[in-house]
């Protein structure tokens, strides 16, 4: 007998969901516009590719939600680390801008604070 929402694998019947937070270094506004979508396009591909299942998903400009069920041979922390990483290396490859911006701040932040 299935309970809502359960899945299964040959050998484990689960329903583990975990709701993951992301948000970017100083919490910079950095996902609006196309690279708020193409976020959203990694995450999904990325789950689809494990077999996970995101619940729900919500990007705001500084940070993620992500409400996702996994498989139990799956630990939240590398749930965690295959969503951050596989996301920021594509991120950035394909919105160098971004980083760009980030790096000019840490400039400007480092002359302002010289100067003191």
């Amino acid at each position: 007998m299935h309970m809502v929402g359960e899945r299964s694998t040959r050998h484990a019947h689960f329903n583990l969901n975990y709701h993951l937070v992301f948000t970017p270094k100083y919490r910079r506004r950095s996902f609006f516009g196309p690279s708020r979508d193409r976020l959203m396009e990694i995450f999904t591909a990325t789950c689809a590719e494990r077999d996970w299942l995101i619940r729900g998903m919500e990007v705001m400009p500084d940070h993620v939600h992500v409400f996702v069920s996994c498989p139990p041979k799956w630990a939240p922390s590398d749930i965690a680390k295959i969503l951050k990483g596989v996301s920021a290396r594509l991120l950035l490859q394909e919105f160098p801008e971004v980083i760009q911006r980030y790096i000019e701040g840490q400039r400007k932040g480092q002359v302002e604070d010289d100067g003191v």
